[in-house]
């Protein structure tokens, strides 16, 4: 009676991909990363890119998924879950940097960046955080905007560092493109009128309204209204200087 199994040689090739890089990148965590120890392990540095490359066998993609996916779980170890404040924040951005180095369209490392890291309740963490948020930007401006935009409310409702929200916010406008919703461009008109560059932000405003950007009625008006608002503040504020 002739068989009815297939032969293997009828499986496809990419399946045998998957299945060489799920058994590499197994035998590497267990090489790299599975200690024979009860305690809590640290986050150590992530190996060089050109050693994962091999071990991809050139399916960047997959395995920037399954680091993803071993970072995210990383801080629950032995049924105990890690406060952002243990975790070694050197080596966590270098392994966000890894992650979007072998998948450069991922969204997940300036994600977590952004919404889960950047709540460490550490200021120096924090900031090495913003400001790996900001360098990565700076890669891909266009496609990456959105991080250095909520970076840059961080810096300022958590950080209170205006200046610092500025750079971000001034960056983003830099940048701006038609998928960029009108606020986040002008976001930093908002900031310098906080820092009291009440002179920058009318000049902004008005450039804004002459340029012919603005198409919306109301937004027009808005605007009208904070120029005219700037104005008498910025006099007033002369006339007091004056006085003194």
């Amino acid at each position: 009676m002739k068989s009815k199994e297939r032969p293997l040689s009828s499986v496809p090739k990419f399946i045998w991909s998957l299945l060489a890089i799920a058994l590499c990148m197994q035998l590497f965590w267990h090489q790299y990363f599975i200690k024979p120890s009860q305690q809590i392990q640290p986050l150590s540095m992530p190996p060089s890119e050109n050693v994962l490359r091999i071990f991809s066998f050139g399916d960047t993609t997959t395995s920037a998924k399954l680091l993803a996916l071993w970072l995210q779980n990383f801080d629950v170890q032995q049924g105990y879950f890690l406060s952002y404040k243990q975790i070694n924040y050197h080596a966590l951005i270098a392994w966000l940097k890894l992650i979007l180095a072998l998948d450069p369209l991922t969204e997940y490392p300036l994600f977590s960046a952004s919404y889960l890291y950047s709540s460490v309740q550490d200021e120096d963490k924090l900031r090495r955080m913003l400001d790996f948020i900001y360098n990565q930007t700076l890669v891909d401006p266009t496609r990456r905007w959105r991080w250095l935009a909520h970076a840059a409310i961080v810096a300022k409702h958590r950080l209170h560092d205006l200046p610092l929200a500025l750079q971000y916010a001034e960056t983003v406008a830099k940048h701006a493109s038609k998928d960029m919703p009108d606020w986040v461009q002008q976001m930093h008109i908002f900031i310098l009128e906080d820092m009291g560059e009440l002179e920058r932000a009318r000049l902004e405003i008005g450039g804004l309204l002459a340029s012919g950007t603005l198409t919306d009625p109301n937004e027009i008006l808005f605007f009208q209204q904070r120029l005219h608002a700037l104005e008498q503040k910025s006099n007033a504020t002369d006339s007091i200087q004056r006085h003194e």
